[in-house]
């Protein structure tokens, strides 16, 4: 029997890889000749470097740049195992994760650290990117990041602008003169697990900018710094920003100055990842899949990690198996028109805090179980 394991994380407790590896033990744990192949998975926000470096077997860089405050971290990116493949993740320069409760503050943070990890691959060598633009910190258009690259946005005065996303209402001219010339050459894939627009009610300020720390009072001035420019790069370079889809999101708009600046193209990031982790092959005789994520709801069936595996799975005629922390009880009946199992950790018998305290230890045990289920019926 062939099981292949391909959770997303449980965000807030495990990574997607030791949410495989406790899968893993409580599949074992009933007959160890099952065969288990291990794919952990993510849709493109925090979690995607790690998940493609260990399904892929590749390996970790790591270079010093500034965390979305100024201060100098070590960050790391990843070489696909194809060894021309660089994955960045921009959570790792400029994310949330990086900053204590106190310390956010989206009126000043910045995506520089991530265009510092763009120069350091490209000083490696690598042309081929895939972005994973998740779980920012940052409010700023990615314009920070353009700037590490070499943009100059200068005042009307042909000042440079200063770090801000207030400041933005100040550019008049975007210098491309001293635009890393590297970038010519290079390709940058974007994965993307949302659609929002740059600017208005769906807008990356509207929408995400309050779990970064924007104040309800902030978000209209936000937005028309944003609008503002937006509406420079559509003046200088034809290409309109404000709604397009993804360009906004939880990136706090690094979509639209992929797209404008380097040419990057969006591709869900689902898709991207089991492309990467070549599902698709590892699923020839497979009998079984088992994915899962910290919370499912409705918002599953849009595009998040499980739904992706199940699909793939489907085209294969393999059951999948859906074991997550919680699940909402409104999805359950939606849930299971794409799951032929579909289990939460936390039940009649396991709280929030125990699973919380101990999610390795409930895992295991609850995979045992499914697998145990799965096996009997098997056998009648």
């Amino acid at each position: 029997m062939k099981v292949i394991i391909s959770p997303d994380s449980y965000k807030g407790t495990l990574s997607a890889v030791e949410v495989a590896k406790a899968m893993q033990k409580g599949i074992l744990d009933v007959d160890h000749s099952i065969e288990t192949i291990i794919l952990p998975v993510a849709d493109g926000g925090e979690g995607t470097l790690h998940s493609l470096i260990a399904s892929t077997d590749g390996r970790y860089c790591s270079a010093t740049v500034l965390d979305p405050l100024g201060r100098a971290i070590q960050a790391q990116y990843g070489v696909l195992g194809d060894q021309e493949t660089c994955v960045i993740e921009m959570a790792q320069a400029s994310g949330i994760m990086l900053l204590q409760e106190n310390e956010k503050n989206p009126e000043l943070a910045t995506s520089y650290g991530t265009g510092q990890l763009i120069k350091a691959a490209l000083d490696q060598g690598f042309r081929k990117f895939i972005i994973g633009i998740g779980g920012s910190a940052t409010n700023d258009a990615g314009t920070g990041m353009l700037q590490a690259l070499g943009v100059r946005l200068l005042t009307a005065e042909g000042l440079e602008l200063d770090a801000g996303v207030s400041n933005l209402m100040q550019l008049d001219v975007i210098d491309m003169s001293l635009l890393d010339t590297r970038l010519a050459e290079a390709t940058f894939t974007i994965a993307c697990d949302v659609d929002n627009p740059l600017i208005g009610d769906r807008g990356a300020t509207a929408i995400f900018g309050p779990q970064k720390g924007v104040q309800k009072h902030q978000i209209a001035e936000f937005d028309r710094c944003l609008k503002h420019f937006a509406d420079i790069v559509e003046a200088q370079f034809t290409i309109r920003l404000h709604d397009y889809k993804g360009a906004g999101g939880r990136r706090g708009g690094m979509g639209g100055a992929l797209i404008a600046f380097l040419k990057g193209t969006f591709h869900a990031g689902i898709d991207l990842v089991l492309d990467a982790v070549q599902l698709q092959a590892h699923l020839a005789g497979a009998q079984l899949v088992i994915t899962g994520e910290g919370k499912s709801d409705l918002q599953t069936l849009h595009g998040k990690a499980p739904l992706g595996v199940a699909k793939a799975a489907k085209q294969a005629h393999v059951e999948v198996m859906l074991l997550s922390g919680g699940i909402d009880r409104k999805a359950n009946t939606a849930l299971q028109a794409y799951f032929t199992v579909v289990e939460s950790l936390v039940d009649e018998e396991i709280g929030v805090q125990q699973a919380m305290q101990e999610p390795a230890h409930f895992i295991r045990l609850k995979t045992k179980r499914m697998i145990e289920r799965y096996l009997q019926k098997g056998d009648d």
